[in-house]
Formats: structure tokens, C-alpha cells, sequence
């Protein structure tokens, strides 16, 4: 509703202002910028910065050089970047950058949620303005606006306050002047001064313009570049000092571009004044070199020390010396009669102008000499590196899960797990998932952005990034823009294949990458393996729940004995065929089976009291509770989760031990184990358990201090470690 008022508003003032032809150019403006969002959103990309521009298209100097031109010099040092009108701004579009930049963008609920989510996700957000318009107190000194309308300026200040807002909940600021860093400095830690510069396409049409230069020696041109009506009162300044000239020197001409009013006082010299209209800034740097002189005078006040040195920049290009007041950028910038020549009186202006009226000597010296500085000093190609330094410095280190997919399994529920630890630990952290099905992860009260792992639509940084599965190794390897390499190894991944299946010589060439990658694991066994084997230092950190989601009970086996049978049948490592074997000689009477599997549905020959069929993973804990005996006789796991969960319950396994559990069970203390394929050994375990209260309390016991060694909460620094660089 409030970007709907906000157009409203905007479209009655134009209407009333410049008329329906100004409304038809601007709906026209929004159309185009809105099929351009469109197209943006079918072909999303990930980029480091986004610039967020919410400067109207009616004023587009501003835009183009806080925007455009820094994203230029962002470009240039390899810093991939984007921009989008403010008023298209989406939520959804938080997922594709690292940081964004809101340039003189008015506050909209759409900006406060964006913010919010961003701070959510442990991004950083810049406010970047060009001018002291984020509070009344400082636009209540131009003189200009006390011609509006009572219903205009409520308007303009409003905007002017909405501005402030959204300053406010930046994070730092990034400027053009030391007088704005100053003022900015009261709203926000840390404000970075970036000046003006040109671009590459502005330097070109300097040169272009100086190549084709002419120069009439029998005039002599003023130029001055208004570019507003707001500067109407700067004028004023130098009217005094103009008419001295101008009377003195009769082959002075006065070139005037952009809205000014010309003075009363000026008027028997409208001969030799050339009025040119506001023109196109690719016409600007022709313009400019017509003349011999460019002035740049600026009244006294704290909202013009913040103004920038475009103009003196723009003539430098161009070889026109600048006549300014010594004031703010100006003073900073220009060397007094060396780049130029600052002002402080209508006396000095007078000389001055009448210095260099009569000497040209003077006048290429300095000329020269900004041209000499300002084409190394002040365009984008020598000028980013510092802007790059600052946005890397309020840029949070990020991280990237490449998964082989979003559907929970064992092993994506251990990334998903790292995920959000090393998000509160305040990472930025994303998963790029070979599906790229869905845009968010929602898990454990966690929201984690979802990209896809196309290489197109990806041309950001990751400072980290992880594999998580032999399949995704590929994507560490093929994509260029990362700072380090993890492969979080959570099994010897070839034996997921039978033997025969090309696939297993695929998964173990994963182990021998075509770029450095540190290993990581979960799983002692594979710590070992990794390093005796193939030769890693491997970085460990063991495997957790959440215990506080698996209350512990004392089960009672006085009635009918439950026990739960978990994995998925169709994979032939999980071994399940042997658990209903197992079953198939226990009592019916006495004994209920439930079958827990995501992915797989029972076989006909199973004996299957309850089945549960992918239950999400919030419920399992429940389904635990309500059985006595967890059956697990899988012989390969990387971590093998279900026995541990069950005795974080206070229930009872009954397991065949395998790399990925012999690290937490120790028999007859948490849990029984016996030799797979040996049935009658199961049966004996599970009949031992039933009937020995001494031994159930010891594995009690055992089992509940076992899960809480392995909380996350007790783990969570060991996570964060491993994945330091």
C-alpha cells in the first residue's frame, strides 16, 4: 500500500508540474523497468553487490554516477554486481547478491522486510547518498524549495525523512565528500568516502570532445553548467563579478547550461549569452569544451560543503580550468592556481576571471594539469580498489553447500545441520542444489537461501564452499570463483555401488580432485581411511542431535513389546531383508513390528505391523518413543543416526556394528550388538533385553549419557572450528 500511495503521489505532482506527456513518459520508464525486472527474474543470476537505486529517472546524474559508475569501478576489480529501481524491488531477490547497496532509497515496507531479511540471513546492507537529503534540518537551507507548494514541499520532505529511515538501518554509509561523511557519521558507525568519478564512457567522450575541439580566438566562452534550478542563488555569487567582466571585456560570452533564470542585471549583455537546455550528459563533455573558463560558484552552507567535484572533474577532462568557491569538495580537491582556482569573495572572482581573461598561459597550465590528475585520479578504472576494500570489509563471509539434492536423507540432514550452526555463528550461508526445485530451506526454525548449481546463472564469490557428495565434487572443481575447497566426506561412498557399477570407480575419483580441497568428516573410520589410504589431513568433528527433541523414558515391557525396523529395503547395504528375518522367529503374540522408511515401501514377504512412510523428520522422535527396540542391521553407514536416537529416547538397540556406529556403541554398555548374519544372535539379543531389568537399566543409562555427550549444543564450537580456513 505504501509504494502504491508513494506512485500516486509521484504521478498527481508530475501531472501538475510538467503534464500528461511527463505521466506517459514515466509510465512508459516504469513499464520498460519492469519487464526488465521480469526478464531479471527468469534469468536470476548470483552476483556479489546489488545496488539498490531509489533516485526517480526524471534526475538520472545521481544514479548514473553512484550507481552505474561504482558499479564500474566494482566490475573492474572483479567484484560482480547488479541494480534494480527501487520500486521493483523483491524479497526473493536477498537469495542472489552477498551485499547490497541502497542508494538514496526512501524507506517502503518492501525496503524494511528486505533489510530484516537480509540481517536475518547475516548480510550486510550500505546506505550510499550523494547529497545531505536524509533530514529536514539540512534541506531546510535550500532557499529553492521555499518556492514549493505547501502539498509539494509535505511531499518532498516526507521523502527527504523516508530517506533517513532506511539510512538508519544500514549497517555503514558510503559518500562522495568529507562534509557528508561527517554529517553521515551521526546516523551510522562508519561512512567510507567514495568520490565521483567518470567512466570509461564518460572519458571517451572527453577525448572524443577534446579531438574535436575548436577554438574561436576572437571570443572568449564562461561556462556555466547549472544543472538545476536549486542553483540559482550560486549565481547570484558571481553576478556581481560577471558584469565587471563582461563590461570590460567584450569578447567575453557567457555559456549557460541547464535551468537558470537568467538576472535581470545580465540582460544588456543577451547578446553574448548562449542559453543552451538541460542536455544529455553524452552531450555534456562537447558542450563543456567550447569554452575557455568554467565556473563553478557555491553559496556558503552546510548542504553545499557537501556537495561534490563533478564539475570540476567534468572540465578537467576536457582541458577547461575551473574558476569554484572554496568551498567543501572544492576546496579538498583543487590545488588554488595549480588544478584550478578556488574563490572566497566577489572581489577574488573578479580577479581571478580577469587573470585568466587576459592570460591564456594561465589558463592550459591548469587546464593541463587537472586534465594530468583527474584522468588517473578520478575515473573508474584506477579508483575502485579502496570502494572494493570497503564492500569486501562489510561483506560477511559466506558459505555454500553443493547438494545432490533436497531430499532428506542422513547425509543431507548433517549439512543442513552444519548449515544453520554456521549461520548462527553468523555466516551467510546458501546451498546450491542440483534440482534447483525449490528457493528457500526451511529447517529448524532456519531459513536458508537455495540456488541452483548452473554455472550461467553464477557469478558471485563463495569464500567457502563444500561438497557433500561425490556428485558434487564436479562444481568445487569447475567453478573458479572460490576462496576454499571442503569435501565433507561422511562415507566410502563407492560401496553405496555393487560391484561391477561404473559409478564406483566415478565416486572414488572424487578422492583425487583436479583442486586442492580440505577433507572433512564426521566419522572416525573415515578419518582413517582418508588419511592412511589416500593421504589427507583431515579436519574431524563428531556427529550430533538435538537431544532436547528426544526426551528420555524408562520403557515398560510388562505388555506386547514393539519394535521399530529402519531403513530403506531397496538398498542393498542397509540390509533390511535380514531385520524381518530376524522378526520372522519372534512370538507374534508378543512381539509388534513397525517398518519405518522415506523412500522405499515393504516387500510382500515382510511380517509388518505398523508401516511408516516418510515421516518427517520433527516426528521421528515420536515414533521412537513409542517403540521399545530399535532393529538396525545395516553393514555400511557413514553415521548411523537411528541407534542413537533410539537410545536418546530411552529405548533399547539391538545392531550390527559398522564403521559408522562403532564410535558410539559399545556393547552390553549402551546398546547389544551381534555379527551380521548371525540371526539367532539377534533373537538372543533382543529376548536378553525383554527379559534382564538389570541389563536394560545399564543400557539405559549408557544410552541416554551417550546422546547427551553428542548434543550439538556441546559440539556446536568443533563444527564452527572445521570450517574455519
Amino acid at each position: 500500500m505504501a509504494d502504491i500511495k508513494e506512485l500516486t503521489e509521484k504521478t498527481i505532482t508530475t501531472f501538475r508540474e510538467d503534464g500528461i506527456t511527463a505521466v506517459a513518459k514515466k509510465a512508459k520508464n516504469l513499464v520498460q523497468m519492469s519487464v526488465m525486472a521480469g526478464k531479471d527474474a527468469k534469468n536470476k543470476i548470483y552476483r556479489d553487490v546489488l545496488f539498490i537505486n531509489g533516485c526517480d529517472e526524471s534526475v538520472p546524474h545521481p544514479a548514473r554516477y553512484r550507481v552505474s559508475h561504482q558499479r564500474e569501478q566494482l566490475e573492474a576489480n572483479n567484484v560482480s554486481t547488479n541494480q534494480v529501481y527501487y520500486v521493483n524491488l523483491q524479497l526473493d531477490q536477498v537469495r542472489f547478491y552477498r551485499t547490497f547497496v541502497f542508494f538514496r532509497c526512501p524507506y517502503t515496507d518492501m525496503v524494511g522486510e528486505f533489510i530484516k531479511l537480509a540481517r536475518k540471513l547475516n548480510k550486510k546492507v550500505l546506505f550510499d547518498i550523494d547529497d545531505l537529503v536524509i533530514d529536514t534540518e539540512y534541506t531546510d537551507t535550500i532557499k529553492y524549495l521555499d518556492s514549493m507548494s505547501k502539498e509539494e514541499r509535505a511531499l518532498y520532505d516526507d521523502g527527504v525523512m523516508r530517506m533517513g529511515k532506511t539510512l538508519k538501518l544500514c549497517d555503514a554509509a558510503i559518500t562522495t565528500t568529507e562534509r557528508l561523511a561527517e554529517e553521515l557519521n551521526k546516523y551510522v558507525p562508519e561512512v567510507f568516502i567514495n568520490r565521483n568519478t567518470a567512466s570509461e564512457e564518460m572519458y571517451e567522450l572527453s577525448v572524443n570532445a577534446l579531438t574535436h575541439k575548436k577554438h574561436d580566438k576572437t571570443k572568449l566562452g564562461l561556462g556555466y553548467f547549472s544543472g538545476s534550478l536549486t542553483h540559482n542563488d550560486d549565481f547570484l555569487l558571481i553576478l556581481p563579478a560577471l558584469e565587471k567582466v563582461m563590461e570590460k571585456y567584450t569578447q567575453v560570452y557567457l555559456h549557460v547550461v541547464g535551468e537558470l533564470d537568467l538576472p535581470d542585471q545580465l540582460m544588456r549583455f543577451k547578446d553574448r549569452v548562449v542559453c543552451h537546455p538541460f542536455t544529455n550528459w553524452k552531450k555534456l563533455p562537447g558542450l563543456i569544451a567550447e569554452v575557455d573558463i568554467n565556473l563553478a560558484p557555491l553559496e556558503q552552507s552546510i548542504f553545499n560543503e557537501a556537495k561534490s567535484e563533478n564539475k570540476w572533474v567534468e572540465a578537467a577532462l576536457v582541458k577547461v580550468p575551473t574558476v569554484a568557491s572554496k568551498v567543501g569538495a572544492f576546496d579538498k580537491m583543487i590545488e588554488d592556481g595549480v588544478t584550478g582556482f578556488l574563490c572566497s569573495s566577489a572581489d577574488d572572482w573578479e580577479k581571478t576571471l580577469s587573470l585568466l581573461i587576459e592570460n591564456r598561459k594561465v589558463r592550459m597550465r591548469a587546464a593541463e594539469n587537472a586534465y594530468q590528475y583527474c584522468t588517473k585520479k578520478c575515473v573508474t578504472m584506477y579508483t575502485g580498489i579502496p570502494l572494493k576494500r570497503f564492500i569486501e570489509k562489510y561483506t560477511t563471509p559466506n558459505i555454500a553447500f553443493v547438494l545432490p539434492s533436497m531430499n532428506i536423507s542422513g547425509g543431507i540432514m548433517v549439512a543442513l545441520k552444519h548449515a544453520i550452526i554456521l549461520q548462527d555463528a553468523g555466516a551467510d550461508v546458501l546451498l546450491l542444489d542440483m534440482d534447483n526445485k525449490i528457493p528457500w530451506c526451511n529447517y529448524e526454525n532456519h531459513q536458508i537461501p537455495v540456488l541452483g548449481q548452473n554455472r550461467k546463472l553464477l557469478s558471485g564469490r563463495f569464500d567457502r564452499a563444500v561438497a557433500t557428495m561425490w556428485t558434487t565434487v564436479a562444481f568445487l572443481e569447475d567453478y573458479n570463483n572460490i576462496g576454499k575447497r571442503f569435501y565433507l566426506v561422511q562415507n566410502f561412498e563407492p560401496d553405496f555401488y555393487e560391484p561391477g557399477n561404473h559409478l564406483r570407480i566415478k565416486a572414488n575419483q572424487s578422492y583425487f580432485p583436479r583442486v586442492d580441497i580440505q577433507c572433512l568428516t564426521i566419522s572416525r573410520w573415515c578419518e582413517k581411511w582418508l588419511e592412511t589410504a589416500y593421504g589427507y589431513s583431515v579436519r574431524y568433528a563428531p556427529n550430533g542431535i538435538v537431544k532436547k527433541k528426544f526426551r528420555h523414558y524408562k520403557r515398560d515391557f510388562s505388555g506386547k513389546i514393539r519394535i521399530l525396523i529402519e531403513g530403506d529395503c531397496s538398498v542393498y547395504y542397509k540390509n533390511v531383508d535380514e531385520s524381518f528375518r530376524i522378526v520372522d522367529k519372534l512370538d507374534p503374540e508378543k512381539f509388534e513390528i513397525w517398518y519405518m522408511s522415506y523412500n522405499a515401501k515393504p516387500k510382500s514377504k515382510y511380517r509388518v505391523d505398523r508401516f511408516l512412510h516418510q515421516v518427517p523428520y520433527d516426528k521421528v522422535p515420536q515414533v521412537y518413543r513409542q517403540c521399545h527396540i530399535l532393529l538396525k542391521t545395516s553393514f555400511l553407514e557413514s553415521f548411523s543416526y537411528p541407534p542413537l536416537e533410539m537410545m536418546a529416547t530411552g529405548g533399547y538397540a539391538v545392531v550390527v556394528p559398522n564403521d559408522g556406529n562403532k564410535e558410539y556403541l559399545v556393547d552390553g554398555e549402551n546398546c547389544l550388538l551381534y555379527p551380521c548374519g548371525k540371526i539367532d544372535k539377534a533373537v538372543e539379543a533382543i529376548e536378553r533385553i525383554c527379559n534382564d531389568e538389570e541389563l536394560r537399566e545399564k543400557l539405559y543409562e549408557g544410552g541416554v549419557k551417550t546422546a547427551e555427550s553428542r548434543d550439538w549444543d556441546v559440539i556446536r564450537e568443533d563444527i564452527v572450528a572445521m570450517y574455519e580456513d
